[in-house]
């Protein structure tokens, strides 16, 4: 590395010494910038974007000839293809990226040649050098949940770069460059080139971009789908994959070169009248527009988002779709536009179309406008608890447990619902259907990170209330030895107040439950005690004592071999620790 700069360091130096004398060829320097486009495995297996790059040059021609020496240094930067979050039957798909960018730097140097013709000059070059990589990270996961409510993920694509994500490798550049003269001295050019590394080692280390991927087996997965195995969907095993760095350059320019151009030896046309170009005129048409809103967080596209746009001649309010975008509008006329949109009270920025932008030969117009929430997304589902089958028109209960602040929402004809949720806070969700119930649901957005979380999944069981049916109330807690209602457990029996309120002739047991350890009429004096100052709980929240009975039935009623000087794990004692609800009568 220090070789190569010291080169070139020597190489820019003698150019600039060789240009003073008068009887040396001309020396030229220009910068030049346009749009790189990613070529082969480097697009579709690395999935690089089509990007943006900057460059310097010099040339150095030898006497009066038409050929020289070049050195070319430029800056690349490619954005990765990022994907949305899938969320299906069963679980999702998630991207996790560190870093979204291909960052490139390039030194080369190479011999090059001219021809003119009038006032056109055409340039041809080579180069060879050095190419300076840093790539992003990401990783793909399928997480399926299990019967235990958890998420066995199952990754399907990752970077497996060194942990520093960089490296080297040799290049090659070659170019065409056509100029065409401004003023003394100045010209303009369009410049067309292809880049590519060469070799996968550089020393003794990688010098491409490098993944592993599960191979589809051609069954997609969408938000419909069930998902039985990983092996219906993807081979085993991870296969690896390389990315060698390829592209075709398009570019922009302006050069200076010092002393004047030899006419008399260079290559020329044969001889023909100048031809001045006619000036162009540039006309404004009518285009089609396409306007897509996304999670300024997450990248993620972004439903439920209300876009107007607005005009002199033309205004339109749309709510966008699954994929972000609301409908196309053709054959605008050419004027200027004004984009907002607004979901959960907040709106986006405020983007415009210009006259400018309908110049051109391109046919569409794509905007994107960025929606700035901080909060999560709960998209929830209430769902019949006997037969898994989609409820609508049930309405919920949402508590913010830090505040004890209450929202409400009805699940529509799909049967879903959508809450946002705060950062770093912990709620509750309930039914509130008469002549059904829910459990209570907890809910927490702490330890997620909004910038690669935008969705809460969560599916609400509804069951139908019947006379002898019980059932066991999750999230309720006791400290050891204590019957007292804790914070906690108060949110749970509030669930039980609201139940009672929606049904008036409901009646119940409330019972409690120990598990086989310790002796038999202790933990039958302390289930009965547990129960009691739970149904005192509902006493003193409005509900009549001739509606409520309490009982406690220590380790009487096991749900499991448990027993007595039966050597079991803590999770099997701590299925036997519970309350349980009976319905003794309903009218």
């Amino acid at each position: 590395m220090k070789r190569l700069v010291l080169t070139i360091s020597l190489l820019i130096l003698c150019f600039i010494t060789l240009a003073q004398e008068k009887e040396i060829g001309r020396l030229q320097v220009g910068a030049f910038g346009g749009a790189s486009f990613p070529l082969s495995t480097y697009k579709t297996s690395g999935e690089a974007k089509t990007g943006y790059f900057g460059a310097v040059f010099m040339d150095k021609y030898i006497s009066s000839s038409s050929f020289g020496l070049g050195i070319d240094a430029r800056f690349l930067n490619h954005s990765l293809q990022k994907h949305d979050s899938i969320i299906f039957e069963n679980g999702y798909i998630a991207h996790n990226y560190q870093g979204t960018k291909f960052k490139n730097l390039a030194i080369s140097l190479g011999p090059t040649y001219s021809f003119q013709s009038g006032k056109l000059e055409l340039e041809a070059f080579l180069r060879a050098g050095v190419l300076w990589q840093q790539f992003p990270a990401f990783e793909t996961s399928l997480n399926l949940l299990q019967s235990n409510n958890q998420y066995t993920q199952i990754p399907i694509k990752r970077t497996s770069n060194d942990s520093t994500n960089r490296a080297k490798a040799w290049l090659g550049l070659a170019g065409l460059r056509l100029n065409y003269p401004i003023k003394s001295n100045f010209s303009l050019f369009l410049q067309a080139d292809y880049m590519q590394s060469i070799g996968t080692t550089f020393g003794k280390k990688t010098a491409v971009y490098q993944l592993e991927e599960s191979i589809p087996t051609g069954l997609p997965i969408d938000e419909q789908t069930f998902v039985k195995s990983f092996l219906d969907h993807y081979q085993e095993g991870l296969t690896s994959k390389q990315a060698a760095y390829k592209s075709v350059n398009v570019a922009l320019g302006v050069k200076y070169f010092f002393g004047k151009k030899q006419k008399s030896t260079r290559p020329t046309a044969s001889a023909a009248p100048e031809i001045i170009p006619a000036p162009i005129t540039e006309k404004l048409t009518s285009k089609n527009i396409q306007i897509v809103v996304k999670d300024k967080l997450t990248g993620l596209a972004l439903s439920g988002v209300t876009i107007t746009v607005h005009s002199d001649e033309f205004n339109t309010k749309e709510t966008s779709n699954a994929n972000g975008e609301i409908s196309r509008i053709t054959q605008a006329k050419a004027g200027t536009y004004k984009i907002v949109g607004e979901k959960n009270g907040i709106k986006t920025e405020l983007v415009s179309i210009s006259p400018a932008d309908f110049v051109g030969p391109e046919s569409l117009i794509f905007k994107e406008i960025f929606h700035d929430d901080p909060r999560f997304t709960l998209i929830g589902e209430t769902v019949d608890c006997e037969k898994n089958q989609l409820l609508s028109n049930i309405a919920t209960i949402l508590t913010h447990a830090g505040v004890q602040s209450n929202m409400t929402q009805t699940s529509d004809l799909a049967g879903k619902f959508i809450y946002q949720l705060a950062q770093q806070s912990d709620y509750t969700i309930v039914a509130n259907q008469a002549g059904r119930y829910s459990q209570t649901e907890l809910i927490s957005t702490k330890g997620l990170d909004r910038s690669k979380t935008l969705y809460v999944t969560l599916k609400l069981g509804v069951c139908d209330l019947v006379e002898g049916a019980n059932w066991v109330l999750k999230n309720i807690h006791y400290d050891f030895d204590q019957s007292n209602i804790r914070p906690d457990a108060a949110l749970i029996l509030d669930n039980v107040v609201n139940i009672m309120n929606q049904n008036p002739s409901l009646r119940i047991e409330l019972s409690s439950h120990t598990d086989s350890r310790g002796k038999d009429e202790y933990n039958l004096r302390l289930s009965q005690q547990r129960a009691e100052s739970a149904v005192q709980y509902l006493l003193s929240k409005g509900i009549i004592k001739s509606r409520l009975v309490a009982k406690g039935y220590g380790e009487t009623r096991l749900l499991n071999h448990c027993e007595n000087n039966i050597d079991c794990s803590e999770a099997n004692h701590q299925v036997n620790r519970r309350t349980e609800i009976k319905v003794l009568n309903l009218d």
